[in-house]
């Protein structure tokens, strides 16, 4: 068994995953043709090389003609359920999937209860077909922040989030642009949220630096922090989060394409492991980076030179900082433990 065979088969969990940015070519074409949405180009392989991210504009503009292409509740049961077969390829067996409700809502003029029964059936299908788990961050886009504490967009997140604790939301999350949104504007909904048990966990410290992940910190109690690679550049936060043990989650092919670094050998994720930070590694938007998870993992050994200790207790990390309760926890790593000890046996006996 080589190094490579070992990541791909060792159990994992993705914890910074879009679900609208997880939404495959060939399945955007399907529900395009399905719901007469004009599409910038035709065929599937046409579409594979549109999807290749070029810049962030057009990023944008292909993550919003994906989600344009959505309409009835059975299209969103199919992205679902699409990821949970995505998951099932790598064995990921848990992911916390970020979805953006409120785009549905006013970008689409789709009632919650449209979107969501199609995730709720997804996400259940899944489970049953490939014995995985799907729960939800809901994210309030910064973007569409009105100021002064006023947005119907972070409400309407805020209000479906906490009707649907019960079927599967464990989070509020913070997504869009960071620069000129800062953490700071949406503390009021943040305050609700953990009110009502909701967990929090927003974007900061990618496009923006130390600055924005101290803001989602003291105002938004972020208990883990999406990206946050841009801690690097603070002393004093790296010891904050060192020494509460605030999770990271590092997205490095993201980053290297969003320009937040130029390549792995700048990154920032040896920094933050030296710190003492706890971290896992995550796609993001998978189909618009070209990456998988088991890429991800991979790279952790091929570009930061890590070793197979190391990579198990990141990969750990992904149950250990979920929002999943802790008995559940206790049950996956005893569960991930015990094959990841099967498996390095095999790669041992293997001479490697």
């Amino acid at each position: 068994m080589s190094v490579e065979q070992y990541l791909r088969e060792v159990p994992k969990a993705e914890l910074h995953v879009h679900l609208e940015g997880s939404i495959r070519p060939e399945t955007m074409l399907e529900l395009a043709k399905r719901n007469s949405v004009a599409l910038p180009v035709q065929g599937v392989e046409e579409l594979r090389q549109w999807f290749k991210y070029r810049d962030f504009e057009h990023f944008i503009q292909i993550f919003v003609t994906a989600t344009r292409c959505l309409k009835t509740a059975e299209d969103y049961e199919l992205i679902a359920y699409e990821y949970g077969e995505t998951m099932a390829r790598q064995n990921i067996r848990y992911a916390e999937v970020t979805f953006s409700p409120s785009t549905h809502r006013f970008l689409l003029n789709l009632p919650f209860d449209t979107f969501f029964s199609g995730l709720t059936r997804g996400r259940e299908r899944a489970r049953q077909d490939f014995g995985v788990e799907i729960n939800w961050v809901f994210d309030i886009v910064r973007n569409n922040h009105q100021g002064s504490g006023v947005s119907p967009y972070a409400d309407f997140t805020f209000q479906v989030a906490k009707e649907a604790m019960g079927d599967g939301v464990v989070a509020l999350g913070l997504g869009g642009s960071e620069i000129g949104n800062p953490p700071e504007l949406f503390a009021r909904w943040f305050d609700q949220a953990r009110e009502v048990g909701l967990h929090s966990t927003p974007h900061a410290g990618e496009t923006v630096g130390p600055e924005s992940i101290w803001g989602a910190l003291k105002t938004l109690g972020a208990e883990r922090i999406g990206h946050g690679v841009r801690a690097a550049e603070d002393e004093r936060l790296l010891a904050y989060l060192a020494e509460r043990q605030i999770l990271l989650e590092v997205s490095p092919t993201s980053n290297i394409c969003l320009g937040v670094y130029s390549d792995y050998a700048h990154h920032s994720l040896p920094k933050l492991l030296e710190a003492g930070i706890p971290i896992t590694v995550n796609t993001d938007d998978p189909p618009l980076f070209n990456t998988t998870l088991n890429q991800e993992v991979e790279l952790l050994h091929s570009a930061f030179e890590l070793d197979l200790p190391t990579i198990n207790e990141i990969l750990l990390n992904g149950i250990r900082y979920s929002f999943l309760p802790d008995e559940r926890k206790a049950s996956l790593i005893e569960d991930f433990e015990r094959e990841m000890q099967t498996l390095l046996e095999r790669f041992l006996l293997a001479g490697r």
